[in-house]
């Protein structure tokens, strides 16, 4: 049996480094995206295939998938799209520069590179196509409206390509984490000095609130280490016929029931609450 390829995205850290290094240990040629160099190195030592990739730059983009198409001799078996950050502030204090950012880095850039993986899908007659999206994406939070922004978008550009799909031989699915230990709040607080004025916003007490949450090292009650991404991934892989949908952490599966059984204004309360 040929050796299966995939292509991960964000393997610095985090979800992506997991499971890229999971993939790896079962046997999958693993092409690993980051954008540093020394990430590159990192991930060359450990065995993966390292390959530039910047979600905002589509020249990188196309120079990642003709490198992936000449190692693997024209085809590509998964594409797992993971790289992304988010970015925190009230949405009236959000520049459109940063929400525009956002977009690049976390709808656009995915949509270019999976526009290009699937014609090597169509040629061979099969592929999986795998999105993390993120319990954001499916009820949104106060002070992220980029990011939950970026989310709905995304599902909403994955469920259509689903049922397009269909019949093609490529699968689609999405995968919803809630909170998972990685580098994600760290990036998210830097984002937020960056382009938010915490000083001149009627946000400012929550502003502080949150800055002094984020340098916390108290992990959320609810957070799981990013292994539980690879098991669904795993079998949105491998899976006959793989879910549409993956829900990961207690706060997913809460927010997917929620939403069938509760009224928007109660709903509202529970996200308020647990967003300020």
């Amino acid at each position: 049996m040929a050796q299966r390829s995939i292509l991960i995205t964000g393997c610095s850290t985090g979800i992506g480094h997991c499971c890229a290094l999971g993939l790896k240990e079962e046997g999958w040629m693993v092409f690993a995206t980051a954008r540093r160099d020394e990430d590159l190195q990192d991930l060359a030592s450990k065995g993966l295939i390292p390959l530039y990739l910047d979600y905002r730059d589509e020249t990188s983009i196309t120079k990642a998938v003709e490198t992936l198409t000449e190692k693997t001799g024209g085809g590509l078996d998964a594409l797992f799209n993971n790289g992304a950050y988010g970015q925190p502030g009230a949405v009236e204090d959000l520049p459109t520069s940063a929400l525009r950012e956002q977009f690049e880095s976390n709808v656009f850039g995915w949509h270019e590179l999976t526009r290009q993986v699937i014609p090597l899908m169509r040629q061979q007659g099969h592929g999986r196509i795998i999105q993390c999206s993120s319990v954001l994406g499916m009820a949104a939070l106060p002070f992220r409206g980029a990011y939950n922004s970026s989310k709905f978008a995304l599902e909403g550009l994955t469920d259509t390509l689903r049922l397009e799909l269909h019949g093609s031989g490529i699968q689609v699915s999405l995968i919803e984490p809630g909170p998972i230990t990685s580098r994600f709040r760290a990036t998210a607080f830097k984002k937020l000095k960056e382009h938010i004025d915490m000083d001149r916003s009627v946000h400012a007490a929550k502003y502080q609130k949150r800055l002094a949450r984020g340098v916390s090292d108290d992990k959320d009650r609810f957070e799981l280490g990013p292994e539980a991404v690879l098991a669904k991934l795993n079998h949105a892989l491998n899976a006959p016929k793989a879910k549409a949908r993956y829900y990961v952490t207690v706060p997913t599966y809460f927010i997917g029931y929620a939403k069938r059984i509760l009224s928007t204004t109660m709903l509202d309360r529970i996200l308020r609450a647990n967003g300020d």
